[in-house]
């Protein structure tokens, strides 16, 4: 269960191309609609993938990293950094 919108959570397809992000608050499906929608709207970005189990998205095209970021933190979220490897 989201604790941010209450609903039940959902796995969304992810790939192995492009950049990719850690969202943080990203817990359920309507959660992870938003940010897909808050990002596709960058221009520059030609398509995202979410993966809504690892809190991931990983975005195509040639938009701006920064714009990326401010589409997520202006839909409620934010990008944080991976936790480094052991």
């Amino acid at each position: 269960m989201c604790t941010t919108c209450d609903t039940d959570a959902q796995t969304l397809p992810t790939t192995d191309e492009g950049r990719e992000f850690v969202v943080a608050g990203m817990s359920c499906q309507p959660c992870a609609t938003k940010v897909g929608a808050a990002v596709r709207a960058v221009p520059g970005v030609t398509d995202v993938r979410v993966d809504l189990a690892a809190a991931r998205i990983t975005v195509l095209g040639s938009a701006d990293e920064n714009r990326i970021r401010a589409a997520v933190t202006d839909a409620g979220y934010r990008i944080t950094d991976p936790e480094p490897s052991r």
